[in-house]
Formats: C-alpha cells, sequence, structure tokens
C-alpha cells in the first residue's frame, strides 16, 4: 500500500492541544467499546533526512469519540466537566511502534466533532523511547508533534449516521480550520488521510493511511492534561485546559 520510495517531506509541527494524556498504553485496539463507524489507521513515518522508513518509532494517537468528547482528562470544554471519572477513561488513545517499514496501525473510531475545530486526530511521534512492562514508555524524545484530518466529503458522510448526529454543535470545516491552514500553507505535505470503505455500507468501517515526514534529530516539548497511573487518571496542576480554544 505504501510506496517503495516515499516522497521525503517534513510534516509540519501542529499543536498538540491542551487534552495530550501522558503515561497511555502501548496498544493497538483503542476502541474500549466507543459507538460509531470503526476505522482502522496505518501510519508510516519516513525519516526525511535519509528518506528511509522509521523503525521502532513510537506513535502516540489520540482524538475526541463520536459525540466530541476526550477520554483521560477533566475540563469544562470536554464533555461533562464535573466528571472527574473520566480521568479514569482511556477511549481512542493509545501508543503503537512502527514496523521495519515505519508503519504502525491502529484500531479506532472515527473522531466525531466540538465547537471551532475540524474533524482530526491527534500525532505524536516518540523515538529512542522505551516499552517498560507494564506497556507505557520511558525515555526517549518527541520528534514530531501534529494533526491528521480527513476529506471533508467523507466527514460529512460519517456525521450523518448515529451516534455523531446526535450533536448539536456547528461543524468547523476544513476550509475555515486554522490547524489545517498552519499545516498546509507553507509546505508540500499533506496532512489528509488516504482512505477506502472495508464494506458495502459505511458502518462496515474505513481503512485510512498517511506518511508523515520526520525529522528524527528534532525534539520537542510536550503539555500534557493529565498523566494516566496504574492508580487511574491524575490532572496536571500546572495544566488549565478548561481555558484553551486551540484543542
Amino acid at each position: 500500500l505504501f510506496a517503495k520510495n516515499p516522497v521525503c517531506i517534513l510534516s509540519p509541527e501542529g499543536e498538540i492541544g491542551p487534552f495530550w494524556v501522558k503515561g497511555e498504553l502501548v496498544r493497538s485496539d483503542v476502541r474500549d467499546g466507543e459507538p460509531g463507524i470503526p476505522i482502522i489507521m496505518d501510519g508510516q513515518f519516513i525519516d526525511i533526512e535519509t528518506c528511509e522508513p522509521i523503525k521502532d518509532l513510537y506513535w502516540d494517537v489520540w482524538n475526541c469519540n463520536s459525540t466530541g468528547v476526550y477520554s483521560g482528562v477533566q475540563s469544562s470544554m470536554n464533555g461533562n466537566g464535573d466528571d472527574d471519572s473520566n480521568l479514569d477513561k482511556t477511549f481512542l488513545r493509545g501508543l503503537q511502534k512502527t514496523d521495519a517499514d515505519g508503519v504502525a496501525q491502529f484500531q479506532s473510531m472515527f473522531p466525531g466533532h466540538y465547537s471551532g475545530r475540524a474533524t482530526h486526530v491527534h500525532v505524536v511521534a516518540h523515538v529512542g523511547a522505551t516499552q517498560l512492562q507494564n506497556n507505557t514508555l520511558t525515555g526517549g524524545h518527541v520528534a514530531h508533534i501534529g494533526q491528521l484530518f480527513f476529506d471533508q466529503d467523507l466527514v460529512y458522510k460519517v456525521e450523518a449516521t448515529y451516534p455523531y448526529n446526535t450533536n448539536n454543535v456547528s461543524i468547523t470545516t476544513n476550509a475555515d480550520d486554522h490547524v489545517v491552514q498552519d499545516e498546509t500553507e507553507d509546505s508540500a505535505s499533506d496532512p489528509f488521510f488516504e482512505y477506502a470503505f472495508l464494506g458495502n455500507a459505511l458502518e462496515d468501517g474505513i481503512y485510512a493511511w498517511i506518511t508523515l515526514g520526520v525529522n528524527v534529530s528534532a525534539s520537542y516539548d510536550t503539555s500534557y492534561a493529565a498523566t494516566l497511573t496504574s492508580s487511574g487518571g491524575v490532572s496536571n496542576s500546572n495544566s488549565n485546559p478548561g481555558d484553551a480554544v486551540n484543542f
């Protein structure tokens, strides 16, 4: 599926947003029983300095659910801000290690939407990290932060299905999204997934794939809203995601 000679273009850095959670688990199936349209996501990571696939990179993924809510955080800007049990939830979050072809794969659910943002998936790329016995990461550095998007026609088709269509918040289109603009205005890189349907009906699921060019020598700071511990989620007292608008 991925080209033997992939395009070697640096993927622009995007916003991490206020809802990244440290300490999520290495796992390929992040659905956790969430309703919606199933999606299999493949990401291929290419070293822009060598144009070769990056093996053993960890793709840290997260997105909101079908009604626009993120797991793992408690915020007035994220569903019921009084629901502290959401801190312990992990739906649609996880990490996967790339193989020899630089590819990592997730089984997830197509993201919904919330106010002010186009439908998107977050990506943080960890390089040089070590997987511990408890399936979390230690060490290494973050070489890429970004957001990935979907064709607007596909978004509209998904949003017409249940439970996406129970969300009364107006949809922000890709054309009106500031992160789409930031990631595309000065770059030939394409932050949009290619996709195919897995069956005759949309509800059968979607297969989506994308190639990202990463400078493995780069290192970026990450801000986080919470940490997932063995006892559950713990909010970062220095973070105030409820006041953030770019997530």
